[in-house]
């Protein structure tokens, strides 16, 4: 078998496409009512986005093409954010505000693109370190207690239902920070395998006297590199 650059198709391969000469890193937004959108919901209404946009997508050769967009650490449905990822390779060079412009109108308001940046040589998942949470518990007590018990704990663990079945989630060890805020709790979350979500940082402080008894609401609001304790912005 023959071999090709990257980014160029291969003549040997069944439905060959145009070459890749450009790469994007996308920011977006979840926001309000659409937070409850599944990842596999934005996908498509992301590529139904990029076609009425007329965005050069490229495809993957093969007898099943598929748009060249990579996703990374995409947030929990039901959980809201500022700081969600993805990569698009297109066909010929654009200029970047302009694919925001048109992308952002042609997502429903709630799905936002908040920036478009030409990306940079490595591999743009291993920029997202950590994630910053604000995670909202109305009418929760104890919090600040809980706070300072999980803190000073070695370890602690919380049960969540995977593919796989029930498995034991080290929530202490993926946390970077956790201040209380009255009813608020911000939190930076280091990513890990398997991730740590904002319901797990709320089960942990239940098991050191938090009492929570109605709805959380859980807002990602960056993610990205870790430095000294701050999680940055990656594309910049």
């Amino acid at each position: 078998m023959s071999t090709t650059l990257e980014g160029t198709p291969n003549p040997e391969a069944p439905n060959p496409q145009l070459p890749i000469v450009q790469k994007l890193r996308v920011r977006y937004a979840k926001r309000g009512r659409l937070r409850f959108t599944s990842h596999r919901d934005f996908g498509r209404a992301f590529e139904r986005a990029v076609r009425r946009a007329k965005v050069p997508i490229g495809y993957s050769s093969g007898f099943t093409p598929h748009p060249k967009i990579s996703y990374a650490n995409a947030a929990p449905t039901g959980a809201a954010s500022e700081a969600e990822f993805l990569e698009i390779g297109l066909t010929r060079e654009c200029d970047p505000d302009a694919v925001r412009e048109g992308l952002d109108a042609a997502l429903p308001p709630g799905l936002d693109i908040v920036a478009v940046v030409p990306a940079t040589p490595g591999t743009f998942a291993d920029r997202l370190e950590a994630s910053r949470w604000c995670i909202e518990i109305p009418g929760a007590t104890g919090l600040e207690d809980a706070a300072t018990g999980f803190l000073a704990a070695p370890a602690v663990t919380v049960e969540r239902m995977t593919k796989r079945g029930l498995r034991d989630i080290d929530v202490r060890g993926a946390v970077d920070t956790l201040v209380v805020h009255g009813d608020r709790v911000d939190v930076v979350v280091r990513s890990m395998i398997p991730t740590v979500r904002p319901d797990d940082v709320v089960g942990a402080l239940r098991q050191f006297g938090a009492v929570v008894s109605g709805a959380t609401i859980a807002t990602r609001i960056e993610q990205g590199p870790l430095v000294d304790g701050v999680v940055v912005d990656p594309l910049t």
